[in-house]
């Protein structure tokens, strides 16, 4: 059991926070102590449930299992062989714990919050020129995320920006500074509120009405881009907040107030710009929405759905799975200091995140319960990368996200849906995959490093599939997958055993156990 380890795991906790904060040495050991007792209160709650339903949680992931899911939910890259290898022989009670605190430590693991946030903030898009120019905002977000800036202060700042061609700006851009296109994003994102139903007529299912809508919106409504046509033409202009500006009703001539939703503070009370007002408001301590959002955002990222579902739909309508469960990590995240990584470390090391995702009976418990681990699709931008890694292929994308190969490859596999769970891939798409770079490079003896390294003639058939199984899915073979593959590299010709090793290797990187993170 993952809890009886807890103790023996504080070497590898304490080692992180040290790292990761300037906080006295006994304030440290606090917090520390505080992540261990929340994580055990997690998996407390969740069984709690389980035993009301009268549900059995699914037994703990595989060793293989467990280093190949925190890695894609922490760094965003699949495990290298070795790497696998040297936790697979590890027999130190606290290893899961130990690979946590590694991983967070990681400049890896910035870049993939980064990525992840990108594209929760901005729509999806198939064009790769837009993705380029999306390269501002990633690296503010990396930079956010490498200095664990606490989370109140990365929302005052993303919600304040006034460089449109650099940072968070860009997401204004991308709205064209409209106040109903910038409420309805910033609802969702920051608050987990969709407040976009009520911008022509009430919502119909929830309590927020048209004045709720067009109240946040006009906290956007005095922003206006700058006249110089030289800058605009080179893509650089500041985003200014003026004095006027109003909105109203559609269809009508009543001026719609600032106004938060949910609340019935006077928005004048607080001092700035309307801007900076909406900001000092939702990154309050008590705000009824924001640390719960950001909750619940975590949870999703880490076990595949919200505590709420979906992640960005809190309304009051659309109640939690575990209520107190969200209520008490609510209220931990506050109390941190809004202290986003400390968050996911402490989701990761509880038994919850470590079950297997295979079912525990024929009859598959509802995946609100947290039985088992969702299965997760992998994002384009780790797939693309999964390729690399797997095919021992050379390139800098995992610190250098905006390769223009691997935005062709991130634009062609876009889909709408946010949800990790679901998988709405097409036939276009799959056999983009299937056959297209970086599949193909990473198959082919002429270019898989991979490929060259397993051609020394002392290897086995047997030692050659190992690694192929190790360098894909984090495994070995089991008994009918090594003697399969061994009769099929028997048939191949000498001089055509590479060719048959990137044809094993082309099948393992195509199957779904590669391409999903379970």
């Amino acid at each position: 059991m993952l809890r009886i380890a807890y103790g023996l795991a504080s070497c590898a906790v304490l080692s992180l926070l040290a790292w990761a904060s300037e906080l006295p040495a006994e304030d440290v050991a606090h917090q520390a102590s505080s992540m261990q007792v929340m994580a055990a209160r997690i998996d407390e709650l969740v069984q709690a449930k389980l035993d009301r339903k009268k549900v059995s949680a699914a037994p703990l992931a595989t060793d293989g299992e467990f280093i190949r899911r925190a890695y894609l939910d922490l760094v965003g890259n699949i495990p290298t062989v070795a790497q696998t290898r040297a936790y697979l022989q590890d027999d130190s009670p606290d290893k899961r714990q130990q690979l946590i605190a590694q991983l967070l430590r990681s400049p890896a693991h910035p870049t993939h919050l980064a990525n992840t946030w990108r594209a929760l903030v901005l729509e999806p898009s198939d064009d790769p020129q837009r993705l380029q120019n999306e390269q501002g905002l990633q690296l503010w977000l990396r930079g956010k995320f490498s200095e664990n800036v606490r989370y109140d202060r990365l929302v005052e700042e993303f919600l304040t920006a006034t460089q449109g061609s650099n940072g968070p700006g860009y997401f204004y851009t991308v709205q064209d500074l409209k106040p109903e296109m910038l409420a309805s994003e910033t609802s969702r994102i920051f608050l987990g509120l969709q407040l976009e139903c009520a911008q022509c007529h009430d919502h119909p299912f929830d309590r927020w009405k048209q004045h709720d809508f067009w109240g946040l919106a006009a906290f956007f409504a005095q922003l206006e881009r700058p006249t110089n046509d030289n800058l605009v033409g080179l893509g650089r202009f500041d985003i200014v907040d003026r004095n006027v500006g109003e909105v109203t009703i559609p269809e009508t001539d009543e001026v719609v107030p600032p106004a938060f939703p949910g609340s019935t503070e006077n928005y004048a009370s607080f001092g700035g710009t309307r801007r900076q007002q909406l900001a000092i408001w939702m990154v309050s301590r008590d705000n009824p929405f924001m640390p719960r959002r950001a909750v619940n955002w975590a949870w999703a990222h880490m076990m595949g759905r919200g505590i709420v579902h979906p992640a960005d739909d809190m309304s009051p309508q659309n109640l939690p799975s575990h209520p107190e469960l969200l209520d008490e990590l609510t209220d931990y995240f506050i109390r941190s200091g809004f202290d986003l990584r400390l968050l996911l470390h402490t989701i990761a090391i509880t038994e919850t995140y470590a079950r297997s995702s295979e079912a525990v009976s024929d009859s598959q418990a509802p995946p609100e319960l947290f039985a088992r681990m969702a299965v997760k699709s992998l994002t384009p931008e780790q797939l693309y990368d999964a390729f690399l890694k797997v095919g021992l292929l050379k390139s800098d994308a995992a610190m250098m996200p905006m390769d223009g190969r691997r935005d062709q490859f991130v634009a062609r596999l876009r889909t709408a849906s946010k949800d990790r769970t679901y998988f709405d891939t097409g036939m276009p798409q799959a056999l983009a995959v299937m056959n297209g770079p970086p599949v193909s490079t990473a198959t082919s003896p002429d270019t898989s490093g991979l490929l060259k390294a397993l051609s020394a003639p002392f290897l086995s058939d047997k030692q050659r599939l190992n690694v192929l199984f190790l360098a894909a899915y984090s495994r070995t073979p089991n008994q009918d997958e090594l003697k399969r593959y061994e009769e099929f590299l028997k048939q191949a010709e000498p001089d055509q055993q590479s060719a048959a090793l990137g044809d094993v290797l082309w099948v393992l990187a195509n199957s779904a156990e590669f391409m999903l993170n379970h």
